[in-house]
C-alpha cells in the first residue's frame, strides 16, 4: 500500500512523465538507436507495444536500429516482415535471433562485454532511446534495474531518451544499479512476470564433468561460472566445499543454492570481501526473490565485473567456463561452429584472461566429448574453418570432459595433443592419432590401443595415506603421461635403475617410454604413485603387472624416487595392484629380484610371499 501511495505521488509529481505507452513511442524518430535491457530483464510489455505501434503506425518508425546483449524472450524486431522498421544488432546471439544473424537479416557485434560501455562513453556507439525495466520505486525516489545492470546502465547515462517499464516484480539488488525516477524520461507502469531462465536438464555427462571439475575447485576459491547444463552440474558438485566466494557476470539458481547452504560466504575474498559479485542474474522466481534486497549480493557495472584486471586481483580466483569445440592445439571456440555464428564472445575471454593473472588463479574449459547425439567429436585437429577463437592456446589451463582432465597450461604442442586425445571421446580417439600425426602434432610412430582394452579406467583412481602418514594418488598410466615418466626415470638413481630393471642401460627414449604410457588395461596394469598436484603433478612410484594368460597370474615389479624410499609408498602400489589383481581373477604374482634388492623382498615378504 505504501509503494502505491508513493508511485501515485510520484506521478502527481512527474506527470509529463507518465503519459500512454503510444504517445511515448511517439518521441522516438526515424533512423533512431534503440537499446533494450539485457535477457531476463528486457522490458516485454514494452517491446511487444513498440511492436503494435509500428504494426499500427507502419512509417512512424523506419530504419531504426535495435542494440542489447542477448535477447531471451521476445525479439519480433528480428522478424523478416519488420526489416523496413528495424535493423537488430546484438552484442550476443540468443536462440531467437540465432537464424536472423546467420541469414544476414541482423546484424552481430563480436566484442569483449566488458567493452561495450566504453563504446558507449566515447560516442563510439550512441544511443537515442533506451528501453528498460526496473523496479518500483522506493521512499527515495529511486528504482532498481533489478536482474540486469550489465551495460544496462551505461545505456541509460549516454541514452537521449530513457524509457523505463517499472513493475513490481522486479527485485531491488544492492550495487551500481540505482537510478532516480527524476533520469527517466518516460515511464510505464505494467506488472508481468520476469523472463526466467531454465537450465537444459542435467545428463549423465554434465554429472560426470561436474564430478571432474570439483577436484579443482579448492576450499575458499573465488568462482566464475558460465551459463548452461555443465556449469549448472559444476555447481551442484560443490556442495561439499568450504568458504567460496563469487565474483562473476551471471548469478544462476545454482549460485544461489549453494549461498543458500551456506557454501558460499565469502569470507575468503580479497576483493569485496562479504559480497557476492555479479552484473547481471537468469534464474527463476525463487533465485529473484532472494537476491531482492539482499545485502550480500552487488549487482556492478559489467566494465567492473568483468575487466580483466579486477578480475586479477581475486586471489584464487577460479574461472570455469564452456565452449563450443576445441582442437589439439588448445584453441577453443565457444562463438561459432564453422561459418555459422552461434553465440558470442560474452564475458567468457575476459574471465579467463583475468583469472590466469590472478594469484594462484586457474582456468577451467568444460566441453561434453561429442556433440549431435554423438556423431561429432567436440576435440578435434583443428578449428572448423571460419570457427572464431573465443580463447587462445594461453588462455586455458584445464580441459574437463566425462574422460578425465587435461592440463595444458605450459605443455608443448606434443604434450597438448596427447593430454586432450586422452579424455575425447574413445571412438574418436583412433581418427585424431591419426590426424594429429598426419598434422605433425604428435610422434609419427605414436602407439595406440583402441577400444575398451585401451580406454582409461578413471574409476581406479583413489587417494591413500601411508603407514608413515604420506599423502598418495593412485592411478593408472595415461596415454599423455609419456613426460611425466621421463622425468621420473631420469629422476632415478643409476643404482635404483639397476635394481628395477636388471641393467646397466640408463636411457629412455620415447620409443621405450611408450611401453610404459601406451597400455593394454586388458592384459596389463601400470599404477603411478603421485603427488596430485595438477600444474606440476609429479610420479613418486610405479608399480606394474603384466598378465601370463597360460598361468593366469602376473608378473610384478616396483619403483620409488629414491628420495622417497622408506615412506610406504611400494606397500600401497603393492596392496592395490594385488586388490586390482584379485578382481581380474589372477590366481597370484610373480617376481623376479636382485640378491641385494633387500627391501624389495622385505616388502614382498610383508606381504605374505614365498621368496
Amino acid at each position: 500500500m505504501e509503494k502505491n501511495n508513493s508511485l501515485q505521488q510520484l506521478k502527481l509529481k512527474y506527470k509529463e512523465k507518465f503519459i500512454p505507452v503510444d504517445q511515448v513511442f511517439q518521441k522516438i524518430h526515424l533512423g533512431d538507436r534503440i537499446f533494450i535491457s539485457t535477457a531476463c530483464g528486457e522490458p516485454q510489455y514494452l517491446v511487444n507495444s513498440l511492436v503494435k505501434y509500428v504494426e499500427n503506425n507502419p512509417k512512424a518508425l523506419l530504419d531504426s536500429e535495435v542494440m542489447h546483449v542477448w535477447t531471451l524472450g521476445v525479439a519480433p524486431y528480428a522478424n523478416e516482415k519488420y526489416k523496413r522498421n528495424f535493423r537488430y544488432n546484438s552484442f550476443f546471439i540468443g536462440t531467437n535471433a540465432r537464424a536472423a544473424i546467420n541469414a544476414g537479416l541482423a546484424d552481430y557485434s563480436p566484442i569483449f562485454l566488458s567493452q561495450i560501455p566504453g563504446l558507449f562513453r566515447k560516442g563510439m556507439v550512441s544511443l537515442d532511446v533506451a528501453l528498460i525495466q526496473t523496479s518500483l520505486p522506493d521512499e527515495h525516489g529511486f528504482v532498481s534495474l533489478g536482474v540486469s545492470v550489465d551495460i544496462v546502465k551505461a545505456a541509460t547515462e549516454i541514452a537521449g531518451t530513457v524509457i523505463a517499464q517499472i513493475n513490481k516484480n522486479m527485485p531491488r539488488v544492492h550495487g551500481d544499479g540505482f537510478i532516480h525516477i527524476s533520469e527517466l524520461d518516460y515511464i510505464v507502469h505494467y506488472d508481468e512476470p520476469l523472463l526466467e531462465y531454465q537450465d537444459e536438464s542435467d545428463d549423465e555427462v554434465a554429472a560426470q564433468i561436474g564430478k571432474y571439475v570439483a577436484k579443482l575447485v579448492e576450499d575458499g576459491d573465488t568462482i566464475q561460472v558460465g551459463y548452461g547444463s555443465i556449469p549448472n552440474a559444476v555447481l551442484a558438485s560443490l556442495v561439499n566445499k568450504k568458504n567460496l566466494g563469487i565474483h562473476t557476470e551471471l548469478i544462476s539458481d545454482g549460485l544461489v543454492e549453494l549461498m543458500k547452504k551456506g557454501v558460499v560466504n565469502n569470507s575468503k575474498k580479497t576483493v569485496n570481501r562479504g559480497k557476492t559479485v555479479a552484473t547481471f542474474c537468469m534464474g527463476n522466481k525463487s533465485t529473484y526473490e532472494y537476491i531482492n534486497d539482499n545485502p550480500a549480493i552487488e549487482f556492478k557495472t559489467v566494465d567492473f565485473t568483468n575487466n580483466p584486471l579486477t578480475i586479477a586481483r581475486h586471489k584464487n580466483m577460479t574461472a570455469i567456463n564452456s565452449a563450443l569445440e576445441i582442437d589439439l592445439t588448445g584453441q577453443a571456440s565457444a562463438e561459432s561452429l564453422g561459418h555459422i555464428f552461434y553465440s558470442g564472445i560474452g564475458g567468457q575471454a575476459d574471465f579467463m584472461r583475468g583469472a590466469i593473472l590472478a594469484e594462484h588463479g586457474k582456468t577451467i574449459l568444460t566441453i561434453p566429448s561429442t556433440a549431435d547425439n554423438g556423431k561429432v567429436s567436440r576435440i578435434m585437429p583443428f578449428l572448423k574453418e571460419g570457427a572464431g577463437v573465443t580463447l587462445n592456446r594461453g588462455d586455458i589451463h584445464y580441459v574437463v570432459t566425462e574422460y578425465g582432465i587435461a592440463y595444458l597450461h605450459g605443455k608443448n604442442i606434443r604434450e597438448r595433443a596427447m593430454e586432450l586425445i586422452a579424455i575425447a571421446h574413445p571412438k574418436f580417439r583412433p581418427e585424431l592419432i591419426k590426424e594429429a600425426k598426419e598434422r605433425n602434432l604428435i610422434y609419427k610412430d605414436q602407439a595406440f590401443i583402441a577400444g575398451k582394452n585401451g580406454e582409461y579406467p578413471s574409476d581406479l583412481e583413489t587417494h591413500r595415506v601411508t603407514k608413515t602418514g604420506f599423502s598418495i594418488f593412485l592411478r593408472p598410466i595415461k596415454i599423455s603421461d609419456e613426460p611425466l615418466l621421463k622425468e621420473f626415470f631420469y629422476s632415478l638413481s643409476d643404482n635404483s635403475m639397476y635394481k628395477r630393471f636388471i641393467s646397466t642401460r640408463k636411457d629412455m627414449p620415447h620409443e621405450r617410454l611408450q611401453d610404459f604410457s601406451v597400455i593394454d588395461y586388458r592384459k596389463e596394469m601400470y599404477l603411478l604413485a603421485t603427488d596430485f598436484e595438477f600444474e606440476h603433478e609429479m610420479i613418486l612410484g610405479l608399480g606394474q603387472y603384466w598378465i601370463d594368460e597360460n598361468t593366469h597370474t602376473a608378473e610384478i615389479a616396483f619403483i620409488v624416487l629414491d628420495n622417497y624410499h622408506r615412506n610406504g609408498i611400494g606397500e600401497e602400489l603393492l596392496t592395490y595392484l594385488t586388490l586390482l589383481a584379485k578382481k581380474q581373477g589372477l590366481l597370484g604374482f610373480t617376481a623376479e629380484v636382485l640378491v641385494e634388492n633387500i627391501p624389495m623382498q622385505n616388502l614382498f615378504k610383508k606381504a605374505g610371499f614365498d621368496i
